[in-house]
């Protein structure tokens, strides 16, 4: 299915996904934004603070008895980093009216109550309340403070930061702790506004729905809440616009209160060429994304040299990330190995079966993409940030015209950038 997006206003697209796969509705809106130093943290204050009350619904207690009587519909927002944007982002789920004993327009009720907390927020004198930002700006800290919990997480931001050193993609999407002191209810509110004057706003629909219905429906609601036409300022990434250049490996390492190392090798991809992320992605697969690749059975399986080994491919910056959780002293042996499978896949050792087995893979997980309502969204979401549409079904013909030559070209094209230690 390709996606009958439309433009509402100038900045502000919506995308309806009209399926009969579901019982329930999904309306999430995505504001996107140029991921900058200056703004990072103070950016990810603004969907914590406006779920907290609207002029409307006065507290998150108002919020919830809302939702509750519109059958339990669920709501959570929140703020991820994609490529080089920052996204905030802002859900909702409820039963489709289908499945109520009577037509109850539960899915407009939805629009409405996610257009109040986006756009209509509390305010007191021109601006937040300090008090649901105080306790926000302390929810932030601890997300902060937290983030070395997750060892993993932590060592793949860790080389990012290294690989990315000074520019955008290397910052950590809560921002930092010296930034957080400095922010006030009026620099908040200032912040806000400033977004929505300039963010990409996209509004995805998906359910049993009524395409045109719902385009009136936003329609109103941009009317109602003065939503006005902008230029959005957001940033493009895809295989196309991530130049790379060959740079001298960098080995970094450090040392932390843990019981398991985590490896991580930052891998850059020499390749520009408009639709190479097909190969990319199959030479991912056979590399260590799934349990057959190399990674896995020769770093885990055979040489029992880590509790887990993969790789995943980040299409956005045109990165292949390796990550091992190691014994510490397994560290040089498990490094070695890794080194060799990269070598291997240079030489093209690798059989058909691997690349059948690869596609196989590649394919189920094209098809799960519809199987689940927010994986869906993320997809199509992911297409307006690239600037490039592939639907799920060109993405599968694609996946299978591959051929051994295109993986092997691609395997030639990548060097490791950044190898990573976590180490005791």
């Amino acid at each position: 299915m390709r996606l009958e997006s439309k433009e509402i206003v100038e900045g502000l697209k919506l995308h309806p996904i009209k399926t009969d796969k579901f019982k329930t509705d999904l309306v999430a809106v995505f504001l996107s934004i140029p991921l900058e130093k200056e703004t990072v943290t103070i950016d990810c204050l603004i969907p914590a603070v406006l779920r907290r009350g609207t002029e409307k619904y006065k507290t998150q207690e108002e919020i919830s008895i809302k939702l509750e009587e519109m059958y339990g519909t669920t709501f959570d927002c929140g703020i991820e980093k994609t490529g080089d944007n920052h996204v905030i982002k802002f859900y909702t789920e409820s039963i489709n009216d289908l499945f109520l004993p009577k037509q109850e327009n539960i899915l407009e009720k939805q629009i409405e109550v996610l257009f109040e907390i986006i756009f209509n927020p509390l305010v007191k004198n021109g601006i937040f309340l300090e008090e649901y930002v105080q306790n926000e700006k302390e929810n932030i800290r601890q997300k902060i403070r937290s983030k070395i919990d997750n060892r993993e997480l932590y060592a793949q931001d860790k080389c990012i930061e290294v690989m990315y050193e000074g520019k955008p993609y290397s910052l950590y999407k809560y921002g930092n702790e010296e930034d957080l002191n400095h922010i006030t209810s009026k620099k908040l509110y200032d912040r806000y506004t400033e977004i929505l004057q300039n963010a990409k706003i996209d509004i995805f629909v998906s359910g049993n729905i009524d395409s045109k219905k719902i385009y009136d429906t936003i329609k109103q609601y941009v009317s109602i809440y003065n939503i006005k036409p902008h230029k959005p300022q957001y940033v493009i990434n895809n295989e196309e616009t991530e130049q790379k250049e060959a740079v001298k490996e960098k080995n970094i390492q450090e040392a932390l209160d843990i019981a398991q190392g985590k490896l991580i090798l930052g891998l850059d991809i020499l390749e520009n060429r408009r639709n190479a992320r097909f190969a990319i992605s199959l030479y991912n697969v056979i590399l260590g994304e799934s349990a057959t690749s190399k990674l896995f059975q020769n770093v885990r399986e055979k040489a029992s040299l880590a509790y887990s080994a993969r790789s995943t491919y980040t299409r956005q910056k045109n990165n292949i990330f390796v990550k091992c959780g190691i014994e510490i002293e397994n560290y040089e042996r498990a490094l070695k190995i890794i080194r060799e499978q990269l070598e291997d896949m240079k030489k093209g050792n690798f059989t058909e079966e691997d690349i059948e087995n690869a596609k196989k893979y590649m394919l189920n997980g094209i098809k799960a993409v519809e199987e689940e309502q927010d994986t869906e969204i993320t997809y199509y979401m992911g297409q307006e940030l690239s600037g490039l549409s592939t639907s799920l079904v060109e993405y599968q013909e694609e996946i299978k015209k591959i051929t051994k030559k295109e993986i092997v070209d691609i395997a030639n094209k990548i060097q490791i950038n950044t190898i990573y230690f976590l180490k005791n």
